[in-house]
């Protein structure tokens, strides 16, 4: 079985398995106090160009997107997000269980617009009835593969300075968005334009991992104690720390694991719309979504799996295939030749 549920089905790439076995028996302080953390925050801020950033690890996405909040909004705050938000569908509720609303925006693509944000806080009139929108959290990529522009983000930048709000961008594939051809964004511009956010690591090569990136001067005080009181401090935090000393030292595999990935998504993509194949969102990232018949998805399904996104209609299934750092591009090139076979039948 040749699996794109996701891109995290492989274990971790070469640079980090030696890493951990060449530090294995060495002597570090525990929770993140290690110099392999400390080595890897400085590559992170000098790949930011920010210097004064304040960098943290935790495990996983969940647990970023839960610390992050909730560090910065009060009891009566929520959290403005698409619809289709990470936060809002997937996390079983965390920031709710956290004490936090979140209040989704209308999205058909992922994106939340200025215009949106603004109208959200407009609506709310300060009613102190009603939750006070008080965070923008966004995706990039979006669930759906796709991606905010430079200035998209930029005018997002706009909106919260002027009503005084956080952005928090989830980073949680930001390696593949990079690696897309309709990317326009560096990690520079993501330090410039966002209060916070994190690069994904667990979905990018790596055992598990998330770096929380903090640039806005007064978001710093104490977000270690929310780290400790949400369980997100590793006692072994080092290993937390190898894992982007691996991604961003040597070679800095980070960026061409990522491109692998996006590479071939594009060339299935490609391969499907000659066939005739329609997609429900137009993803330049390692993220594809087309729109296929039952009937060819039945003669698939001992070979390969997928994710199922939304049923169509009777007969047709919009899936996801997902490709990752470690997709072979072998078993692309079957699943290409698979689907002529069936279509050209």
């Amino acid at each position: 079985m040749v699996r794109f549920e996701c891109d995290y089905s492989e274990g971790a790439l070469p640079q980090i398995l030696d890493l951990m076995v060449k530090t294995n028996m060495e002597q570090t302080p525990g929770y993140g106090e290690d110099v392999f953390c400390e080595k890897a925050r400085e590559l992170i801020r000098r790949e930011c160009q920010a210097p004064d950033a304040d960098v943290y690890f935790v495990v996983g996405g969940t647990q970023a997107n839960k610390v992050v909040i909730q560090s910065y909004l009060k009891s009566y705050q929520g959290v403005l997000s698409a619809v289709s938000g990470h936060i809002n569908v997937h996390e079983t509720g965390t920031i709710e269980a956290g004490g936090h609303k979140v209040l989704p925006l209308p999205s058909t693509d992922g994106k939340i617009t200025p215009r949106q944000v603004k109208k959200a806080v407009e609506d709310h009139g300060g009613d102190h009835h009603c939750v006070q929108p008080a965070m923008v959290y966004i995706s990039n990529p979006t669930e759906f593969g796709t991606m905010y522009t430079k200035s998209e983000l930029e005018e997002l930048r706009k909106v919260c300075d002027q009503l005084g709000m956080p952005l928090f961008l989830d980073g949680a594939r930001m390696g593949y968005g990079l690696a897309s051809p309709g990317n326009d964004l560096t990690l520079a511009d993501y330090a410039r334009l966002c209060d916070v956010f994190y690069i994904g690591a667990t979905k990018a090569g790596a055992l598990f991992g998330e770096a929380i990136v903090i640039c806005n001067e007064s978001m710093k005080k104490d977000f270690k104690y929310n780290i400790k009181q949400n369980g997100a401090l590793l006692a072994k935090g080092r290993l937390l720390g190898l894992q982007f000393l691996g991604l961003f030292g040597n070679d800095k595999p980070f960026y061409s694991a990522c491109q692998n990935a996006v590479d071939l998504a594009i060339r299935l993509k490609d391969a499907m719309s000659d066939l005739g194949i329609k997609f429900m969102y137009d993803s330049p990232t390692n993220q594809q979504f087309p729109i296929m018949p039952n009937n060819v998805l039945r003669q698939l399904e001992d070979k390969y799996s997928w994710n199922v996104q939304e049923k169509i209609d009777r007969d047709n299934t919009c899936v996801r295939f997902c490709t990752s750092w470690a997709t072979r591009e072998e078993d692309v090139n079957n699943l290409i030749a698979d689907l002529k076979k069936i279509y050209n039948s």
